[in-house]
């Protein structure tokens, strides 16, 4: 969607205070050192956050890497050489309009003040003028604490894979148009962190810079957008909490020719989630001026050196996975009693099947760890056998598991179990034989219907 009257947006069923709760509950999300009293905006991934987040890298890097012929991936160091990002222009530009409140000592970003008022107290008149800020963590390396030794924690991944242009283009002899890929840490000392995981200064971002030709670079621009779109439906974000917007002019970053974000519609209205920016030249040019080093490509079809333009897929894993937690979370009544559920698809669930022994049994069990062992290699599994089994699916629901196997004292007799199917509730008797086989063709049943890249407009 290009516009807010394109499509209305549906609400989400959650708020953000519910999925908070469910998700230090259930194990997705801890507050960091939250015996110590916690750290601002620093989050733990638990052992479901984990396998969530590391499920949505997976994808990404299939979608991007592994299924394309035309993107590689590196892995660039977090700290680097400090010219970097002199020449990135992040020592000059990467600030936002600080102000602090001479009544409470808060300090905001000017951006998010509304009416004039302190968003902590409440006074008007005590705000001071914006001052920039710059956003960059830095860091000392070296055994002498000085100025010397001053580094960066780097505030994108972006610029590790510019200044592996050549290197990447030489050693895989890519010709253009290619792309370069990356995957991990972040830091930005934000003013204001608010909304969960939404705006943390320790982030994971997954980007990718896809070099092409200056006359090609726009049809790319348009092509990324619908791809990237085409993703976002993959995971089983559902359509009206989505919209495509560009950036008007004055919105546009220093280097950007034209971009575009992804936005979801959040709890408290539309936020980015994935920006798809052209970059023209810019980078290139930069670090090539800079450091000395040409940085262009030689078009054999030309004989002529070209720079690059580049179009630039950036997004935020921590906000793709806070996304998918609350687009999932749905509240229904089933047989008098609230049951809450993720419909997460597939492929992002932290775990895809739960074996329950129907009770702790000496009998049973021998039996259900057999099931479990022949589970384990194929799918995310969970071993679930505290409690009643009624209480046990209602578990495994609200973390979104989409199939259990309930392993019963019957199986013990006809080598058969019960899939239960998170969504509708059905239960089927199968084979333990052709178990593997059965809970696949469920899966894959639950799986988002994607478009054809062809059907999506921008």
């Amino acid at each position: 969607m290009t516009d807010d009257a394109a499509q209305p947006p549906s609400e989400m069923t959650a708020d953000l205070e519910t999925i908070t709760s469910l998700a230090k509950r259930r194990g997705f999300i801890f507050p960091s050192a939250e015996i110590y009293g916690g750290f601002a905006a620093a989050y733990d991934y638990g052992p479901l956050g984990v396998e969530m987040k590391r499920n949505i890298r997976e994808s990404w890097w299939r979608s991007m890497v592994q299924e394309r012929d035309d993107v590689v991936g590196i892995e660039a160091a977090i700290i680097t050489n400090p010219n970097v990002w002199v020449a990135s222009g992040h020592v000059s530009e990467f600030t936002d309009p600080l102000v602090e409140c001479s009544s409470c000592q808060g300090r905001f970003r000017a951006d998010h003040i509304e009416d004039g008022r302190c968003p902590t107290c409440g006074n008007t008149g005590t705000l001071s003028q914006p001052r920039r800020f710059n956003m960059m963590l830095s860091t000392i390396v070296g055994p002498v604490a000085d100025e010397s030794g001053r580094a960066f924690l780097r505030p994108e991944t972006a610029q590790g894979m510019f200044v592996n242009f050549e290197n990447v283009q030489t050693t895989m002899r890519r010709r253009l148009p290619f792309g370069i890929a990356q995957v991990g840490k972040s830091f930005r000392n934000e003013i204001t962190v608010k909304q969960f995981i939404f705006r943390t200064r320790e982030f994971e971002q997954m980007e990718m810079e896809f070099f092409c030709h200056p006359d090609s670079s726009l049809e790319w621009h348009t092509y990324w957008k619908k791809e990237r779109l085409r993703w976002y439906y993959s995971l089983g974000i559902r359509p009206q909490h989505l919209r495509l917007r560009d950036h008007r002019a004055d919105e546009l970053s220093h280097y950007s020719k034209a971009t575009s974000d992804i936005e979801v519609h959040f709890p408290w209205g539309w936020g980015e989630m994935e920006g798809i920016a052209h970059r023209g030249d810019f980078d290139l040019t930069q670090h090539s001026n800079h450091s000395g080093k040409r940085l262009t490509y030689f078009d054999p079809d030309t004989n002529e050196h070209v720079v690059p333009h580049v179009v630039e897929p950036a997004a935020g894993v921590d906000r793709i996975l806070l996304t998918l937690l609350l687009d999932a979370y749905a509240e229904e009544e089933v047989k008098g009693e609230k049951r809450v559920v993720l419909r997460l698809a597939p492929s992002v669930a932290p775990v895809t099947v739960a074996i329950l022994p129907l009770s702790r049994n000496e009998k049973l069990d021998p039996t259900a760890r057999r099931v479990h062992s022949i589970l384990r290699p194929h799918f995310r599994t969970q071993w679930d056998d505290a409690q009643s089994i009624g209480r046990r699916y209602r578990r495994q629901d609200e973390v979104g598991t989409p199939l259990c196997v309930t392993v019963d004292f019957e199986t013990i007799d006809d080598d058969a179990v019960t899939i239960r199917e998170r969504d509708s509730m059905e239960q089927t008797r199968v084979p333990i034989s052709g178990l593997v086989a059965a809970l696949r063709e469920r899966l894959d049943a639950l799986a988002p219907v994607v478009p054809d890249i062809d059907e999506i407009s921008v």
